[in-house]
């Protein structure tokens, strides 16, 4: 759970920094490629191909080409149809993406995780349902791309991490994540990029530094750590703590317009959701990590 709220965080800013200094002015396709070569280049000095057969290689690549390649393909492609603030309340259906999904691929249905997942919906729209653009439709469509992207990486690597040999540490197994995105990334940009619009600032640079670096390298690998650690109800509401988050983040730094007193009553239900689960969690004896992933 602590890997899932510092990454909450920690993603809290990329939101913004997408939309204020990156959209409408650096190339998406480029964008993405860049981000997810400075996170493979962290991670390609810890690699060790032998400690994995090439079915769980083949495995995490297909998953990072997924949940990391694709959907930032979608995501950034959101960024020039809606607002920040458009982005987020379009993001509160992940959770019931993942959900249904994990129910999907146990072969079984849960009616409380689908339940707190409805209830963390709730709770994210109050927060940020408000008028939207012309473009709402697609914007919506594009959105929901990226969604379901990110939900399926997340539930596959929860039942991938399983199978991952016990000895060896996540981060010599991560890198074939991020080549995998890569397989995607590199493509998109040679057949759909623009090269004529690539960062010409110190500070357009600095942001995707930062968002290869830090949001993606180090963010992705402790979020797929902690989703591991939790069941997938908690999964998908932390998914919409990201909402508040970003909210907060875009207020403070930015300056935007944000009512306060529907963040709060929001981020209350959020919370109530995560509380309720847990409960239904301790009732029923369901174990919320997964033993085979906790490794460091």
């Amino acid at each position: 759970m602590s890997y899932l709220v510092g990454v909450t965080a920690l993603w809290a800013f990329s939101f913004s920094l997408i939309g204020v200094y990156l959209s409408g002015q650096v190339d998406s396709y480029f964008a993405v490629m860049a981000r997810i070569l400075l996170a493979t280049a962290i991670f390609l000095p810890f690699l060790r191909p032998a400690a994995l057969r090439w079915s769980s290689r083949l495995g995490l690549m297909a998953i990072g080409s997924l949940q990391l390649g694709v959907m930032y393909l979608f995501f950034y492609q959101s960024f020039l149809l809606l607002t920040v603030p458009e982005v987020l309340l379009f993001t509160i259906f992940t959770p019931l993406y993942i959900t249904l999904v994990d129910d999907l691929l146990a072969r079984r249905f849960s009616p409380r995780y689908l339940v707190v997942a409805a209830l963390a919906v709730v709770g994210a729209a109050v927060i940020r349902y408000d008028g939207v653009t012309n473009d709402y439709w697609l914007g919506f469509l594009v959105v929901q791309g990226a969604n379901l992207s990110f939900a399926l990486g997340q539930v596959a690597y929860r039942h991938l991490a399983r199978s991952l040999p016990d000895g060896v540490a996540h981060r010599h197994l991560f890198g074939w994540f991020y080549l995998g995105a890569l397989c995607i990334a590199i493509p998109a940009f040679w057949l759909l990029g623009d090269s004529a619009k690539l960062p010409t600032t110190p500070l357009q640079w600095g942001v995707l530094g930062w968002l290869g670096l830090v949001a993606s390298g180090l963010g992705y690998f402790l979020w797929n750590k902690g989703a591991c650690r939790v069941d997938a109800g908690t999964l998908a509401i932390m998914n919409n703590a990201l909402i508040p988050a970003g909210l907060i983040v875009n207020l403070v730094i930015w300056n935007r317009d944000a009512d306060l007193a529907r963040l709060g009553i929001g981020a209350v239900i959020l919370a109530g959701s995560l509380w309720l689960n847990a409960r239904w969690a301790k009732r029923s004896g369901v174990a919320t990590a997964t033993p085979a992933a906790s490794r460091p």
